[in-house]
């Protein structure tokens, strides 16, 4: 017997739906809804399994991401995408690896449900826009339509990395040795003079409400963090195609990401809600 599309191409479908969705938990949640769908389908009759699937996952994803509308806006504090461990290997696909990043999720979050699922489909995985168009309920016209504002949208806000992953990588490596060591001076001349920090504590564990602005004030506190708790240890992993790193506060595990451009940091995204730290011991499996 042949592989189930399903299986072949879970990969594939896994990425569409975290990358619309920004949650690892709700993209099984939609893979799970699209399976059943799948299973009543008479395969058969599906000319192309895998344009057919990434449609189903589409759809349920857009339902999805309708409902988390409401509980987004409630949210405690900053929202932040789920943060996946990933082998180095996703990194050497440019592309996905900008496609997966935690700065580009965050830019996508500030887009429509509708402006978002185009932007994936189109600008990720290179969709025609009448399969655009099928999967999202509108023309082919309108498709093209919402592709040229959610890729003006998100021009004007994504992060320019100007660093090589090599670059990156020494960036992060001596942030997290200046971090888990209290190295004021040293946090201060890693960053950009306007790095703006934004951490993520769902209301569940401690992190700024608000993201904080200027090098000076993020450097004070990220250097206060090895004096507040008994332990604290930093580690270096590839979360989402970069090279990032996992913190433990007493044994309580967050993420950290950076962006670096011109070998400084300018954002700092910092995970702490454990509820989204569920996949940095196995490595995600994403495709395009």
């Amino acid at each position: 017997m042949s592989e189930d599309p399903f299986v072949a191409h879970r990969s594939l479908l896994f990425t569409v739906a975290y990358e619309m969705l920004g949650s690892a938990a709700d993209a099984d949640d939609v893979l799970q809804e699209s399976w059943l769908r799948w299973d009543k389908v008479d395969h058969a009759q599906v000319r192309d399994p895998r344009a057919y699937l990434v449609r189903v996952v589409t759809r349920q994803a857009l339902n999805r991401l309708r409902t988390l509308s409401r509980s987004r806006e409630e949210y405690v504090g900053e929202w932040l995408p789920e943060p996946l461990l990933t082998s180095p290997d996703v990194a050497e696909d440019i592309e996905l690896a900008e496609s997966v990043s935690i700065a580009l999720l965050t830019v996508l979050e500030t887009l429509g449900p509708a402006e978002r699922a185009v932007f994936v489909l189109r600008e990720v995985f290179e969709m025609p826009y009448g399969e655009i168009a099928e999967a999202i309920g509108k023309s082919a016209a309108a498709v093209r339509q919402i592709a040229r504002r959610a890729r003006e949208h998100v021009a004007a806000r994504r992060p320019r990395v100007q660093v090589s992953r090599p670059e990156q990588q020494a960036v992060v490596e001596r942030f997290l040795v200046a971090l888990r060591t209290g190295q004021l001076q040293e946090l201060m001349e890693l960053m950009a003079p306007d790095v703006v920090m934004i951490a993520d504590g769902g209301g569940v564990v401690a992190a700024a409400l608000a993201p904080i602005h200027g090098s000076g004030p993020v450097a004070k506190l990220l250097a206060r963090a090895n004096r507040v708790v008994a332990a604290f240890t930093t580690t270096a992993v590839w979360l989402n195609g970069a090279p990032a790193g996992r913190l433990e506060f007493d044994g309580e595990p967050a993420a950290v990401s950076l962006v670096v451009e011109d070998g400084r940091i300018t954002r700092i995204y910092v995970v702490r809600n454990p509820r989204k730290l569920t996949r940095l011991d196995e490595p995600a499996e994403l495709a395009r």
